[in-house]
């Protein structure tokens, strides 16, 4: 007799999407199964024991602001903290941590272990169990509606809603050299059924591939040929709810070295030993994170490469040697490794690996994460072809988020790419062709003078609030900081300082030009030599305003101008995303469209035309072409038909 257990959603997977997605769903109040290969991997960061980092800070930052879980782990177990890019302007400056892996991984799985609603089940999932509601092609509604899942053991949990977050796990398979083990990383027991279950339900499965340098014993290398970085003197916490006294904490340093001409000619010397140019790896590798041979052979002209060693964790000897991932064969990895200045007499635990793995193709995806074909079933993280922790982490957030929001029979949460950098994400996932694994970047938000990690809580609280995932404290507190900001930027622009001598005298002390006329104190900051803090002895009723209060009107009155022009521009973006295109289109109707636009257009069923007009092969003229479609179907429905 089967054996049948039902709960509200049921999350696939306990990797950085999968604990998102499981405390989104249970912290709504559904009732939530996670299901784990191997409790002991819960969290765990099988590549780089890092949380952060040039773009991925300010996703953990976003995560944080809509009630997400990454950010407060990461406070609660970092080792190093440091602020990147300060050297530039705050539209790029990121978060980045070095994690004690397995405390992040333990302190993660006890917040799963102590969230009401939430079960932890240690169990492979071998099927995906969905009714037929449609025959379609298109995608245009669903041809499959979830009902459950089906575990290893042959029990089945009936479910509302199912989330996929299975990572680099699904069918994966590791690489060092000629040895080929068929596993999970980290040596964890991979999953091999679920791949029979998307064929079964027409969504396509594609091949990729990401690698992973050595680990190595601590005690072998040697620290003093190689430079060192330190963590920030000052720690900024990653999560607007950490005290930031409790993150100023003594840090362990990390270090910087470099490959060199030996390095690549043992690594060019060998390259029909690796799995990478010997034809052996089939799925397609990450272009911004490549293997140490693809740098050698990419950047044959470069007579060096970084190479940053970092520990593990506080209670572990173990480093990670980041900037050499590698795929080459146990012997070569011993010896190239050791020709790098401090690991010329390095001990190896662990060997670099390539892994390769079945994710789907994101493009079946809506803006929701959910799968065109089948409802209710969400796909996050790795397993959508990104890469990264925070991209995961992302994901799984708002895949819980929009599960829940499904099953509450509420609207989902979909952030546009002038909102958030994990609109930005999702919107490339879903919309672009992506041929490889994608990792998130700066250069990828258009809008990044907006969507700056100092102010995610201002752009993004009112969403977690709106959900349910942000309580009413924690929105009124945003709410009473905005005010506090718009108040003291007027304030500062309606004070006026005059050329007297004491204040000619009290810029000159601090190294700034003299006055030729009188001028506002938000003037007087836009000087570069100038802060907020500085400026104090020329503004002497100033009220006492929080440091993240002062900081945002410091930035908000600097930048004024170039955020003014983002926000014109935006005003344009939104004009094109608020034109929604009905699910119901049948583009074989729209006259005068070529033929590869209306192809792509079939297949990706773009919600709005501004999603359209992002779809490689989709012309601009394709795109007028069906605006004017678009008025005269209004003309057909009703409003509210058009807008669904």
């Amino acid at each position: 007799m089967e054996y049948r257990v039902k709960t509200d959603v049921c999350v696939i997977g306990a990797g950085h999407a999968g604990c998102e997605a499981a405390l989104a769903c249970s912290r709504l109040g559904l009732n939530t199964v996670i299901f784990t290969m191997n409790t002991d991997s819960i969290a765990m960061m099988p590549c780089n024991p890092h949380i952060g980092g040039s773009s991925k800070g300010h996703l953990v930052r976003e995560i944080d602001a809509l009630g997400g879980e990454m950010g407060k782990n990461i406070d609660k177990t970092f080792i190093q903290s440091k602020m990147l890019n300060v050297s530039k302007g705050p539209a790029v400056h990121s978060l980045r941590a070095q994690a004690d892996k397995a405390e992040y991984s333990k302190e993660m799985r006890m917040v799963l272990e102590n969230q009401e609603h939430l079960t932890i089940r240690q169990a492979e999932v071998t099927d995906i169990l969905a009714e037929k509601t449609a025959e379609n092609d298109d995608l245009s509604e669903a041809a499959y509606r979830i009902t459950g899942v089906r575990i290893a053991t042959g029990t089945v949990y009936e479910c509302r809603a199912a989330i996929i977050c299975t990572g680099t796990y699904l069918n994966a398979r590791c690489l060092v050299g000629e040895s080929i083990t068929e596993t999970g990383p980290g040596g964890m027991q991979r999953s091999t059924f679920l791949r029979e279950a998307m064929d079964r339900l027409g969504i396509p499965i594609r091949r990729f591939k990401a690698g992973t340098p050595a680990r190595m014993d601590g005690r072998t290398l040697d620290y003093s040929k190689m430079k060192i970085q330190e963590g920030d003197k000052e720690v900024i916490p990653f999560s607007y709810s950490t005290d930031p006294a409790t993150v100023q904490i003594e840090q362990m340093p990390c270090y910087l070295t470099y490959t060199n001409q030996e390095t690549h000619d043992i690594i060019r010397a060998n390259l029909d030993r690796s799995p990478i140019y010997a034809g052996i790896i089939e799925g397609t590798g990450p272009r911004y994170c490549p293997s140490i041979e693809d740098k050698v052979v990419k950047f044959g002209e470069k007579n060096r490469h970084h190479v940053f060693v970092e520990p593990e964790g506080r209670y572990t000897n173990q480093v990670y040697i980041d900037g050499m991932s590698s795929s080459m064969p146990d012997d070569v990895q011993q010896r190239m490794y050791r020709t790098v200045p401090g690991l010329e007499n390095c001990v190896i635990v662990k060997n670099a690996y390539a892994i390769e793995y079945d994710c789907i193709d994101a493009n079946q995806l809506r803006l929701t994460l959910e799968t065109r074909r089948v409802s209710g079933l969400y796909c996050a993280g790795q397993f959508n072809g990104s890469s990264g922790y925070e991209e995961a982490a992302a994901q799984g957030l708002i895949a819980g988020i929009n599960a829940s929001m499904q099953i509450m029979g509420k609207e989902p949460l979909v952030l546009k790419r002038s909102e958030a950098y994990i609109g930005v994400l999702i919107d490339d996932l879903v919309t672009k062709n992506n041929l490889e694994p994608y990792r998130m970047m700066t250069s990828r938000a258009e809008y990044r003078l907006l969507l700056r990690q100092d102010n995610a809580d201002l752009r993004l609280r009112h969403y977690g609030y709106r959900v349910g995932l942000i309580t009413q404290e924690q929105y009124d507190h945003v709410c009473e900081k905005q005010r506090l900001i718009d108040e003291e930027i007027a304030r500062l622009k309606s004070i006026r300082i005059g050329a007297a001598q004491k204040n000619q005298t009290y810029l000159k002390e601090h190294g700034s030009a003299p006055l030729g006329t009188a001028c506002s104190l938000a003037e007087l900051l836009c000087r570069p030599e100038l802060g907020y803090e500085s400026i104090a002895g020329l503004d002497p009723d100033r009220p006492a305003l929080p440091g993240e209060v002062t900081r945002q009107v410091e930035i908000n009155i600097r930048y004024e101008g170039y955020i003014a022009r983002q926000r014109r521009q935006v005003e344009q973006f939104e004009k094109m995303e608020n034109r929604r295109i009905p699910e119901s289109i049948d583009y074989d109707d729209v006259s005068s469209l070529r033929l590869e636009a209306r192809q792509k257009l079939k297949k990706f069923r773009p919600a709005s035309i501004g999603q359209a007009s992002r779809l490689s092969g989709v012309t601009p003229a394709d795109v007028a072409v069906l605006l004017v479609y678009l008025e005269k179907f209004r003309t057909r429905f009703k409003p509210n038909q058009t807008e669904k």
